[in-house]
């Protein structure tokens, strides 16, 4: 191709590797039709709920695999020969001139500029508190006021990210104004932070679960078959590449409640960077690239017109943007990564992140359609999907048309948006419709999940389902809606998201006739079985396939809202898009690889608060400054951290691209260092209106006899216990047991998981309740597991409700463990459930547990391995006496909560 001559839509578009149905490994052949094409998995005879509890035991098992890793090979991403530069933070460190904090005069001058530009205070408001007198003197600050603390940064200190520039476009005859960045110095801005070095991943790798490499393994996206299969239509003609995925994502942000102003960001990020990083705002693994035009073109009275003028604005506005990346992904061009290294870099468009009216607006397909396959809209809710993928060729040969007289007709008939240049027209191997990827939070959290809520509050009416929701036992990570579900509105994907770890619980017993429940359950079930799973941060062959027969059983009951007049059909491009999943998991890797909740956090950052850091008049100008002011100052924030720790030791890793994620990561107990209470009397222990433990010294003097006498009988044992004396009167005892976790992906911040055990609080004066008593419970493992136990094997396992936990008094140890035994540190007092049924509810797959008079013991906290919620079994319309507080104590029949979490979902079936 000549580099200065435009490439033609069709006959020069750059070969792209497709991989076609009964590829191996060494089949995958080049193409030149621009798309990579996946098989389809046959979904006859999916399990049902009860049937499917081996096939997900085995799914999940394939996941705790060791990965076997087969690199690229080849010269794929081989640095430049002669081509070096030094560390990104020595060539800062050379356009800096001064101390260890230059160019401010101390640490204490550079803390308070830091704190003022990044702790959201005000200008104003800061050269009013530097106006105080003495404070600047106090200090020792070398600024008097927030304009030449903005001097100093604009002048002094270097940037890595480009600045931005003000253009305009033309659309519709109209200037529209655009504040962007270079995209290719942004890229370069990416791949060159020295933060990043230690984390990029330059070639793309295939995982397989066993040596015959027929069960592959997805998680970072250089283990899906996309980055593959281009890098080696790439390889074919350029030895050496290494590509840049792009990774673009965008969606309209309110500004304002009342003034109606709104933000249009897009951002980028690169797939090279894992993505622990790129979720991460405080790694800075993604950069706002634009702000688009916003207007909604109210003077054009035609409303087709208008659409096709907002269209076209956009994909003007994005062609500008990316018009650069042209060039560089089919001749390359030498980047240097943060440790000075040097590579010939191809970025190329890879994904589009957004929800669903952003998909059909970069994809040119109309709203209600698919913007992935050529399923008519009135087919939408069949599954499994048979139709084919939509094809890049086709959409060229009606772009072709553009400047004809027929090329409206030609787009309509076609259900294509009259775009006259699209902006991913002339980028190099896209495949514009293989690059929309899932989108959990509006997909699911917004979309699926909001109309599975809405559904089966019709059907179960909202009076029951709001008192059910009411009366839910209280659990860490569960949300109590006090007011019920059903008057909410404007819900966030947060909220939808916390329904969901319950919303299966509410339709229990439900009041309405039997085998129509059992429907409703099923159905429920497998649409939030579809959620958990698909959101796995490791995916295998086998666990795609659990995943698409559990879309297959939603779709095998979905009758169900059909027959009570919820629905008369499912065509809902949402739930369409959920057929699709697989093969973008294949394609690009886990889920979480393309989140728009990242970019949601972004919104807060990039679109608000910098709004409201501007006098909110021709306020993009001050919003773009106030950004490039905060990416300097939080440069030289790690520059200065490297500065420190240059000659201590190397920056703390966290992930690295061949890191495989360990799903079945098991919980940490962490006990605070002093009890909440140090001296609790027994009798408030064994109190009703303390604890409520009639037989905790019974149970502890058992404890502490076992403890000494391993062997020893149970008649002996109980006799000898009914004579026991204990050596003291009180107990220190702990509200709160913690659980920390390196989470499921294990690169990701520490998550946290809790028990609360305490009595109630009163007011001394009135005896007014402060907080009501809590007694959670908690998963005891009873037993060790065993080498065969599948990381979700209940076996050992049962579940308590903990009553107190305490700590032996240190002068007391002596006394009960005269042979020096060292009793546990931390113990607990657990109410026994029964224990788990051989197989789980053929409905709605929950195990049921019930209450046992009378049967306690006491035990060391390590054994607790996490909190368990519980739905109470319900027996129809819910008793109105139950409360949240005291339907453990009152319900006898419970179900175990499998969606509590993600974690608790993985490890416990």
């Amino acid at each position: 191709m000549n580099p200065g001559t435009e490439p033609s839509l069709v006959s020069q578009q750059p070969h792209v590797a497709r991989v076609s149905e009964g590829d191996t490994p060494d089949q995958v052949q080049p193409q030149a039709d621009g798309c990579i094409e996946e098989p389809r998995e046959s979904l006859e005879g999916a399990d049902e709920v009860n049937g499917g509890e081996d096939h997900r035991q085995a799914a999940q098992n394939t996941l705790e695999s060791s990965a076997i890793i087969e690199p690229f090979g080849g010269l794929a991403g081989i640095p430049v020969q002669g081509e070096s530069l030094g560390p990104a933070f020595e060539q800062y460190q050379d356009q800096i001139f001064g101390g260890a904090y230059a160019p401010f005069s101390s640490r204490l001058d550079w803390e308070v500029a830091r704190w003022a530009k990044l702790r959201g205070l005000g200008s104003t408001a800061f050269s009013d508190l530097l106006s105080i007198e003495g404070v600047v003197d106090a200090l020792g600050l070398s600024f008097k006021n927030s304009k030449q603390l903005n001097d100093i940064i604009d002048k002094k200190l270097p940037s890595q990210r480009p600045a931005f520039t003000h253009t305009e476009v033309r659309c519709a005859g109209e200037s529209f104004d655009l504040f962007s960045r270079d995209i290719i110095e942004c890229v370069k801005a990416f791949y060159g932070d020295p933060e990043h070095s230690q984390y990029l991943c330059f070639t793309p790798e295939r995982c397989y679960v066993d040596a015959n490499k027929t069960e592959w393994l997805y998680h970072e996206m250089n283990t899906g078959k996309w980055w593959w299969a281009t890098q080696k239509a790439l390889e074919k003609d350029r030895p050496g590449a290494m590509i840049v995925p792009i990774i673009l994502s965008s969606d309209k942000t309110q500004l304002t409640l009342f003034r109606n102003k709104s933000a249009y960001p897009v951002y980028l990020t690169i797939g090279n960077l894992p993505k622990s990083i790129r979720r991460k705002p405080s790694h800075r693994g993604q950069i706002l690239l634009v702000y688009l035009p916003t207007s909604n073109l109210s003077h054009m009275t035609n409303k087709a017109s208008r659409r096709r003028a907002m269209s076209n604005l956009f994909h003007t506005s994005m062609s500008h943007i990316l018009k650069p990346l042209t060039l560089p992904g089919t001749e390359g061009l030498l980047m240097a990564s943060g440790d000075g290294v040097v590579q010939r870099c191809y970025p190329i468009f890879a994904a589009y992140v957004g929800d669903y009216p952003e998909q059909c607006l970069v994809t040119g397909t109309y709203n209600g359609d698919s913007p992935v396959c050529k399923c008519p809209h009135n087919q939408l809710g069949l599954y499994p999907c048979l139709h084919p993928l939509r094809d890049m060729d086709n959409t060229f040969s009606i772009l072709e048309h553009a400047d004809q007289g027929h090329f409206l007709a030609t787009c309509k008939a076609n259900r294509f948006r009259p775009l006259r240049c699209p902006f991913w027209a002339g980028l190099p191997y896209v495949d514009i419709f293989l690059s929309i990827v899932p989108d959990v939070l509006h997909q699911q959290h917004q979309g699926v999940i909001k109309h599975l809520v809405s559904w089966v509050t019709q059907i179960c009416t909202p009076a029951e389902v709001d008192a059910r929701a009411e009366r839910l036992p209280e659990n860490h990570g569960i949300r109590i809606f006090h007011k019920g579900i059903s008057s909410l509105s404007r819900l966030s994907g947060t909220e939808h998201k916390q329904i969901s770890s319950f919303l299966l619980g509410l339709l229990i017993d439900a009041p309405i006739p039997a085998s129509d429940c059992k429907r409703l359950i099923r159905s429920t079930r497998a649409l939030l079985d579809f959620s958990y799973i698909s959101q796995f941060p490791i995916h295998s062959t086998e666990t795609l396939r659990l995943l698409d027969s559990t879309l297959s059983r939603f779709h095998n009951e979905k009758s169900i809202f059909i027959k009570y007049g919820i629905r008369e059909h499912f065509n809902i491009p949402k739930i369409h898009s959920l057929a699709h999943y697989s093969r973008a998991i294949t394609l690009f890797g886990a889920t979480d690889n393309y989140s728009t909740e990242s970019t949601e956090c972004l919104h807060i950052d990039f679109a608000k608060d910098a709004y409201n850091a501007t006098n909110h008049k021709d306020e993009y100008p001050q919003m773009t400054k106030w950004l490039e002011r905060r990416e300097k100052v939080m440069l030289h924030e790690k520059y200065i951290i490297w500065r420190e720790r240059m000659h201590i030791d190397k920056l703390p890793t966290i992930a690295t691209c061949n890191w495989t994620p360990l799903m079945s990561s098991p919980l940490r107990c962490k006990m605070t260092k002093h009890p909440s209470a140090s001296h609790i009397p027994l009798s408030d222990i064994t109190s009703p209106s303390g604890y409520h433990v009639p037989f905790f010294m019974a149970s502890l003097s058992r404890f502490v006899l076992l403890l000494n006498h391993p062997e020893i009988a149970v008649l002996d044992l109980e006799l000898r216990a009914s004579h026991f004396s204990l050596p003291f009167t009180s107990l220190p005892v702990f509200h709160k047991i913690k659980f920390i976790n390196a989470d499921i992906s294990a690169s990701a911040s520490e998550t946290l998981d809790s028990i609360h055990v305490h009595p109630k609080h009163e007011v001394d004066n009135d005896k007014e309740i402060v907080v009501a008593p809590r007694f959670d419970v908690a998963l005891v493992r009873l037993s060790p597991r065993h080498e065969s136990d599948s990381p979700s094997s209940l076996n050992g396992l049962r579940v308590g409700r903990v009553r107190v936990v305490f700590s032996l008094p240190p002068d007391a140890k002596t006394i009960l463990f005269p042979s020096g035994i060292e009793p546990p540190t931390h113990l607990a007092y657990i109410e026994w459930f029964s224990k788990f049924a051989r197989s789980p509810d053929p409905n709605s797959g929950l195990y049921k547990i019930s209450h046992i008079d009378e049967h306690a013991s006491i035990i060391p906290v390590a054994q607790i391995e996490r909190s368990v919620h519980l739905f109470p079994k319900w027996g129809g319309k819910v008793p109105v006496h139950w409360t949240s507080s005291n339907v453990l104590d009152i319900c006898h029949d419970f179900y175990v909560n499998p969606f509590k979490d993600h974690h608790t979902y993985y490890n416990i079936i």
